[in-house]
């Protein structure tokens, strides 16, 4: 870690979420004697759980695939790639087709706190039931986005706690869909294997120059 960062116009911050983000990188060697136990993984999720979804929609489910068992069962359809028997546990990370007709519960607790009231609810269920109800591909495309959104989150929330991840799309997701019991409105968005590291793991790889990506208007 380094004391601060160096910003491009020669500003230094100090920070420990931003040197998280810069010094993570996806682990390829994990020690696999090294284990999670069930309340870390919750802890992992609940973190991951945070991150914002659209409407409040919280249209996501987390499998943790942690057991020898399972990770035999998982290994061969995600193209046997060693994360999955590595790592202490892999994520498959489900995000749910959205639905509008959820909201009202899922905003039941912000105002039950005080947040927001009650007479907002129907302010946020129409216009999202107007802009997914017809819309399967944008039901999709936001299944995506919330899964992940919450896969970030638990990155980094792994990494600020000295463990590696590797997020991966090689996976036959229909055989994922039918060897876990996917629910019909969920979509595999990704894995996410997440474990304590051994050595040999490469640092954050050189990125794109911030003036080929971006556009001020």
């Amino acid at each position: 870690m380094t004391d601060g960062i160096t910003s491009t116009d020669g500003i230094t911050m100090t920070n420990a979420v931003i040197e998280c983000i810069l010094s993570r990188s996806a682990a390829k060697y994990y020690d696999p004697a090294a284990t999670l136990s069930d309340d870390q993984i919750r802890e992992l999720v609940r973190i991951g759980t945070t991150a914002p979804t659209s409407f409040h929609l919280q249209n996501w489910r987390f499998i943790a695939v942690r057991t020898p068992e399972a990770k035999a069962r998982l290994h061969p359809i995600a193209w046997h790639q060693p994360a999955i028997t590595d790592a202490a546990v892999t994520f498959i990370v489900c995000g749910q087709l959205a639905d509008s007709s959820v909201i009202p519960a899922r905003l039941a607790p912000l105002v039950e706190a005080g947040i927001m009231p009650a007479k907002m609810v129907p302010d946020w269920e129409i216009p999202a039931r107007d802009l997914y109800m017809a819309y399967p591909q944008r039901q999709r495309d936001e299944a995506v986005r919330s899964g992940t959104f919450g896969a970030a989150a638990m990155i980094y929330a792994a990494g600020s706690l000295g463990l590696g991840s590797t997020p991966m799309i090689g996976f036959d997701a229909e055989a994922v869909v039918r060897e876990f019991v996917l629910a019909a409105d969920e979509v595999p968005v990704m894995l996410l294997s997440v474990g304590a590291v051994r050595s040999g793991n490469w640092p954050q790889k050189p990125r794109r120059p911030v003036a080929d990506v971006l556009e001020f208007a």
